[in-house]
């Protein structure tokens, strides 16, 4: 079962690559001029795959696909197993010094990082979109996710703390202090591929440990370019790689998954691949986070401002062609509003005529990333239409070359049919009808994922309610914004079968750290915990009690040897007696 999890419920790249009929293609897009921010990437018509120091691989090669065309982009020589023992080694050892350097030094490289981030940010947004498929304006955004993140460690790096607190003892004080663990390693998805390794990266580095990153199979070439960039500022600084690279298959992710010197594996995909990683890794007592799937609603609700909620709902279901974590799967809409609501949205969704390349500038819709996720989006509207649902919009293949499909709305299905309570990573939405507010967070909250979640109303006590012990059980509660995205401030995770895990903002940088409770005795005597106080009061108390006590039982013994000493007399007079009257 592992083997086929750590395919990160992806199609095998490789079969892809065989129904592509580019593959056998003697110009790559890398060697075209057309793409040459390819090249002032570092990146060239084939590329080494492992970084741990020095770049190598020596595993298989594999292509990349460009999924709006499917042209080859460039080759990619993956790691094997032992490439991959080899950067845990490196890993090992870069952390031993990363480790003792002061925590703002180490927040002084990852500002480093960000700035040369900035530098690179365009080339690096457009072979986001390039490779993934995603629109340039959501590349280059997610480039700027890693930036903003590495912002926050710098500040970070002279902030975090444990506590001092009030002991019951006196002259005691009792200390938190947190300390790395050793080695994150960071398993990435297609979908955010430079993104969410920044947000791992930037705080694991921070607060003093090393990083290996296994980017997703299909997505090679941002991982390369990325740490890339990150390596240089490293290797600038005469510091060891604290960060490596690995891309390769199943057995290098199954390899790091059950490693011990992987003290905490960060993992983003699907819930079912999810369940089985942090069980091979709770295995070996290990720490795992998991950024699993999400099944999100948005809520309108009878006083919601019409406007801005249909707006919401047009970017969050149509968004990255569906594939985020946080895209609308489920609009509930009150009863008074739905049909008013429905009929503006299909028409939205059919003005949708800027369908093309993502690098193109006028494009805001892509294509999906690859053949695999073309399959599940149809068989999931087949599905639907079998259970009674109603196709309002879409539901076909776009005619053009590339993994394209129209965004889809269905309606007619029951709140609480399978298909509507399953993840499927396509731009389909279903719409349900709700008769209050009530119903609608029953229905957000039935289903098994919990990441994100949205409320447009104009009540505050509507809101309170969405945010509090009855309302939402999701990791992000918004309202009146879309459930589709999330700043870097703030944790990012969800609940339920999206695995409980948080990265990025808040205090998420504690899952990077191990927590010690340090108690510092600075009086003269040694006293107890647990109001055992033993001041003159307790202690002649104390010395008072056992006094009493030994008295006692000392007048106990004495007591039972007198009156033994008695009926030993009492024996020897009658024996005396006996042998008188015997004789005489």
């Amino acid at each position: 079962m592992m083997s086929a999890a750590l395919r990160l419920n992806q199609i095998p790249v490789k079969r892809v690559w065989q129904k592509n009929p580019h593959r056998m293609a003697s110009t790559f897009l890398v060697e075209s001029e057309k793409y040459s921010f390819l090249k002032d990437l570092g990146l060239g018509k084939v590329n080494s795959g492992v970084f741990n120091g020095e770049w190598t691989g020596n595993g298989e090669i594999v292509q990349s696909i460009d999924p709006a065309s499917g042209d080859v982009i460039a080759e990619v020589k993956t790691g094997s197993v032992s490439d991959l023992e080899k950067c845990l080694q490196v890993g090992t050892e870069a952390y031993k010094q990363w480790r003792n350097m002061p925590a703002p030094f180490r927040g002084e490289i990852v500002r480093q990082i960000g700035e040369e981030l900035r530098k690179y940010r365009e080339p690096l947004g457009k072979l986001v979109s390039l490779e993934m498929g995603k629109i340039k304006a959501e590349g280059v955004g997610e480039v700027q996710e890693f930036v903003d993140v590495c912002d926050y460690a710098v500040g970070l790096s002279r902030m975090y703390s444990g506590q001092i607190l009030p002991s019951e003892r006196g002259k005691h004080t009792i200390i938190e202090k947190w300390n790395p663990l050793g080695i994150v390693g960071v398993i990435s998805a297609f979908n955010f591929p430079c993104a969410v390794f920044g947000w791992n990266a930037a705080i694991a580095l921070t607060v003093g440990n090393s990083v290996l990153w296994k980017g997703a199979p299909s997505t090679p070439l941002v991982s390369i370019a990325t740490t890339k960039i990150v390596s240089d500022v490293i290797k600038r600084n005469s510091l060891p790689p604290v960060v490596s690279l690995c891309q390769g298959g199943t057995a290098v992710g199954k390899k790091m998954v059950s490693d011990e010197r992987v003290k905490l594996l960060s993992f983003t995909g699907s819930t079912q691949i999810g369940r089985e990683v942090g069980v091979e890794v709770q295995r070996r007592f290990g720490k795992f986070l998991l950024e699993l799937g999400g099944n999100n609603a948005l809520i309108i609700n009878d006083d919601a401002p019409l406007d801005m909620a249909l707006d919401a709902a047009f970017f969050g279901c149509i968004g990255t062609a569906g594939q985020r974590c946080t895209s609308t799967r489920r609009l509930i809409i009150h009863e008074k509003l739905y049909d008013e609501f429905v009929a503006k949205l299909v028409k939205r969704y059919n003005l949708l005529n800027r369908v093309g390349h993502p690098l193109d500038e006028a494009t805001l819709y892509g294509p999906l990333h690859n053949q695999q996720a073309v399959e599940n989006y149809k068989a999931t509207i087949a599905e639907a239409v079998k259970l009674g649902g109603k196709i309002e919009c879409g539901g076909k293949l776009i005619e053009r070359p590339g993994f394209f499909v129209e965004p889809t709305i269905i309606t007619n299905l029951p709140h609480d049919s399978p298909v509507v309570h399953k993840e499927t990573f396509a731009p389909i939405v279903y719409i349900l009808k709700s008769k209050n507010l009530n119903q609608a967070i029953e229905w957000n909250n039935e289903v098994d994922h919990g990441l994100s979640s949205s409320l447009f109303t104009s009540s505050i006590g509507s809101a309170f309610q969405w945010i509090g012990e009855n309302g939402s059980d999701c990791g992000i509660v918004n309202i009146n914004t879309s459930p589709s995205g999330a700043e870097i401030g703030g944790a990012f995770g969800g609940e339920k079968h999206t695995g409980g895990g948080r990265e990025s903002g808040s205090d998420a940088w504690k899952q990077y750290v191990r927590r010690s409770t340090i108690t510092v005795n600075h009086s003269a005597d040694l006293p107890l915990a647990q109001e055992l106080f033993l001041n003159k009061v307790t202690f002649f108390a104390i010395a008072s009690t056992l006094t009493v006590g030994v008295l006692f039982y000392w007048f106990l013994i004495l007591r039972r040897r007198d009156q033994q000493f008695l009926l030993d007399t009492s024996k020897r007079h009658k024996s005396t007696a006996m042998s008188t009257d015997v004789r005489f």
